[in-house]
């Protein structure tokens, strides 16, 4: 069993439906290793196919236009510079085209909805990021050999269980189980880390994504790129699996709101945890762009949840229903006031913005068209219902309308009939507004079912509006005053979870991360024949995976068998040990017959190549004079020993039990046992 090592949720710099899985998982592996099938001909997989090859075109035409670009600076023949241009205006129009190209399947949002005939407003999804192939068999195969002192052929097969991973992640299947892929991918990436990438030194291959929005490349060499490319996904996956649930029951709505709240959560972690990211998708402003619309359409889903529940006909609810498309309205108009940031309306998709305003305008439309119904089709109210009324009321509006008082409003059916045609006029203004913004849009204008959210929407307004408008009506309509926005469930930002998905470090045979790391340096392996004397083998060992001599008896077997303190038992006649527990290495030591022992072990060395274990006898010897006479002085020697010595920090699981008391030879020293 591996032992825990660690959280792996750090930050740093920085097409298929539901069918048509490729399993990739070896039997014996605990791996998830499913993806879906990239010839299966979904709707999803053929978008992502054709922004794949869009990526690749744009990033053709980029090299192009940086080779034209370095000509036109370093020649001087002017017949070379007007071809040169010529070529580079050809090379710009073709990256417009692509460009908008890309937006358009950016914007086929209806792509990702549910299958279902029930008529909702279509959510707004985040394709995947691409990513190019990476062949990692070479540079891993020749830092184990350099670093671990390892066979790096004989880890081949671990180098294509993550290459496999790498590769099924790509294609991840809108479910949990897409989900539980890249979260496995990412969690594996934190052990690939810390093996594979010292902090002074870079693996030599880059990390190629492709950004979601503009289809620009983009490539580090900084693992972080990768894991922040990763998370990015996470959270579009967790958008296209929150736009595809129906809504129109509670149970879809509910799957909506978590997946939406999960999406936001991953963004935000990304947003706060990895910086420097060379893509404009995965900026500051972006992800805050897209931390504000997935909690808008949160709320969006909170309002629904709220229709479906809801009694028809009743005066509070129909007020709550108001309030709560009021804060829709709300919500959006920030979200569209951020994608129209200098810095973000130029990589924004022209159909997300206009859909977020249209979005806008139809909120606010129903919030009026609900003040309607409340003051319209509620019954009017008795004297004793009359200051809870009054009470609600009050907080209804952003000011109070103007003409009668609130009592006269609540109890005159006339009073309300008037005010509540004010809303209705308010309303269709708003639904008009609305309508008339989804019009100046080319993609949206193909997007049938937000037309006909729009439309009945509308003429449901309008027929409300007819029903209540009376012929012998003199009166100039007033102006309805806003409604103020409030909710009775707030979005949450739910950060990504790392923990739920368990894996185990696809390397593990490389040893303990604690000591067999990129950022560790140790001697390479000696062997060692030990023969066990009269009084034991002359040692002290300590902790659990791998044990430590924490002590050699000067004289005694293992000091002559050329041990020191600070040795690391790996293995014990060649059976490695790396993992093995206190117990495990006392029952072999105690197996051992007369002909002794051969031990393999390392030696930890500082960054200037002195072994770890000399700097801490020059701190004990330092207050070795002074232990006779003065045991304060020597508990703070020993403590200051042990602080220097950061690399034999021990797990707090690392304590021998009191089962590792065995009938060798031996005499306790603290949590040591000599042997």
């Amino acid at each position: 069993m591996v032992p825990a090592e660690g959280s792996p949720g750090g930050g740093g710099d920085a097409g298929g439906d539901g069918g048509g899985f490729l399993l990739l998982r070896p039997p014996e592996s605990g791996s998830v290793r499913k993806g879906c099938d990239p010839f299966a001909q979904t709707q999803r997989s053929k978008l992502q196919h054709r922004r794949a090859r869009i990526n690749q075109q744009i990033n053709k035409e980029m090299r192009m236009r940086a080779g034209a670009e370095n000509l036109f600076k370093a020649t001087s023949n002017h017949k070379v510079k007007e071809t040169v241009a010529l070529e580079l205006s050809y090379v710009n129009s073709n990256l417009q085209l692509l460009k908008e190209e890309l937006e358009e399947l950016n914007s086929c949002v209806d792509i990702y909805q549910n299958d279902s005939e029930s008529i909702s407003v279509p959510m707004i999804p985040l394709g995947l990021k691409e990513t190019k192939e990476m062949d990692l068999m070479a540079p891993l195969k020749d830092l184990i050999c350099e670093h671990y002192g390892e066979d790096g052929i004989s880890f081949e097969k671990e180098i294509k269980e993550l290459m496999e991973l790498r590769q099924a992640m790509r294609t991840p299947s809108r479910n949990e189980a897409g989900l539980e892929l890249l979260m496995e991918y990412y969690n594996q990436l934190y052990f690939l880390d810390n093996r594979f990438f010292p902090p002074n030194k870079n693996l030599g291959v880059f990390f190629h994504w492709y950004d979601s929005l503009t289809g620009v490349p983009s490539h580090q060499r900084a693992l972080a790129f990768e894991k922040g490319s990763v998370l990015f996904n996470i959270g579009a996956l967790h958008t296209q699996i929150g736009a595809r649930q129906d809504r129109t029951t509670l149970q879809g709505v509910d799957r909506a709101i978590d997946a939406f709240q999960k999406a936001a959560g991953a963004f935000n972690y990304l947003k706060e945890n990895f910086s420097n990211a060379p893509s404009l998708d995965m900026s500051t402003a972006s992800l805050n762009m897209l931390v504000r619309l997935m909690i808008a359409q949160v709320q969006e889903c909170v309002f629904e949840k709220v229709t479906l529940t809801s009694a028809q006909n009743d005066f509070f609810t129909q007020l709550q229903i108001a309030q709560e498309a009021a804060r829709v309205e709300e919500v959006y108009s920030l979200v569209h006031q951020t994608m129209t940031q200098a810095h973000v309306k130029d990589y924004v998709p022209f159909s997300w913005a206009t859909m977020v305003h249209v979005k806008s305008e139809h909120f606010k439309a129903l919030s009026h068209y609900y003040a309607a119904v409340a003051l319209c089709d509620c019954p009017s109210v008795s004297d004793a219902d009359l200051p809870e009324h009054e009470k609600a009321f009050v907080q209804f509006h952003v000011t109070m309308p103007e003409g009668p008082s609130l009592r006269l409003v609540l109890q005159d059916p006339e009073e309300r009939r008037k005010l509540g045609k004010a809303h209705l006029k308010k309303a269709i203004m708003r639904h008009e507004e609305a309508m008339r913004i989804h019009s100046l849009c080319k993609i949206l204008r193909k997007m049938d079912i937000l037309q006909e959210v729009l439309s009945f929407a509308h003429k449901r307004s309008l027929s409300k509006y007819s029903e209540i408008d009376h012929e012998e009506d003199f009166f100039e309509t007033g102006d309805a005053p806003d409604i103020h926005p409030k909710t009775n469930q707030r979005p949450e930002i739910k950060s990504p979870n790392f923990s739920q998905v368990k894996v185990t470090d696809i390397f593990h045979r490389l040893g303990p991360l604690s000591v067999f790391s990129a950022k560790n340096k140790w001697r390479p392996a000696r062997r060692v024949h030990l023969a066990r004397g009269e009084n034991g083998f002359g040692l002290t060992l300590r902790g659990d995976s791998p044990v430590l001599i924490a002590g050699v008896i000067p004289g005694g077997c293992a000091s002559e068998a050329g041990l020191k303190e600070g040795d690391y038992i790996v293995s014990v006649n060649s059976e490695d040990c790396k993992w093995s527990k206190h117990a495990e290495v006392v029952q072999l030591l105690k197996s051992v017959g007369e002909e002794g022992v051969d031990i393999g072990v390392v030696t930890l060395q500082s960054s200037d190549g002195q072994n770890v274990v000399d700097r801490r006898s020059v701190a004990m010897s330092a207050g070795g004079a002074l232990q006779k006479n003065n045991k304060e002085n020597s508990r703070k020697s020993l403590m200051n020993s042990k602080s220097a010595s950061t690399l034999l920090a021990w797990s707090k699981k690392s304590k021998r039990s009191k089962s590792s008391t065995y009938s060798l030879p031996f005499t306790t020293v603290g949590d040591e046992s000599m042997y």
